[in-house]
């Protein structure tokens, strides 16, 4: 069996390489999806393929068209969304992410510190699984290869 896991969030670090990296060290048969991990690229994608638009709210519009048709068939792909829910950006991203996998009826592990439990409580009332910290999500994926 391999699990395909969609790896949910903001993209201003390299949080997901560490996932990867965890799970590689722990030999799990997983494939991940993400969402376009280069900021440039995701602001910029709207005018990459429709070309320049009017004003930065038409940009913003169009890149997000593109972004979110990009989530909702990786995701769709998944087993299961991993989503991390930090505290050193904006979490809109993630809070999205975990709506749009919830939607989707996706079994969904919810990364977030314990500090955060107020600002995530409806995210984490969606999750099948709320962990502290990225050791817990890899822990909480490995125990479904586990037969004993």
């Amino acid at each position: 069996m391999e699990l395909n896991v969609y790896l949910a969030g903001q993209i201003h670090d390299d949080w997901r390489e560490t996932v990867k990296q965890k799970a590689a060290e722990k030999d799990l048969p997983v494939r991940f999806f993400e969402p376009m991990t280069n900021h440039d690229r995701s602001d910029n994608i709207g005018e990459e393929i429709l070309g320049e638009q009017p004003n930065a709210i038409f940009k913003d519009e169009a890149a997000s068209a593109f972004n979110n048709l990009r989530t909702n068939v990786l995701m769709q792909k998944a087993d299961v969304v991993l989503a991390l829910f930090g505290d050193q950006y904006k979490q809109w991203n993630a809070a999205m992410d975990v709506g749009t996998a919830t939607a989707l009826n996706k079994p969904l592990i919810l990364v977030r510190p314990e500090s955060l439990h107020h600002p995530s409580k409806e995210m984490a009332n969606q999750a099948q699984v709320v962990v502290n910290d990225l050791d817990q999500a890899i822990e909480a994926i490995s125990y479904i290869f586990q037969n004993e």
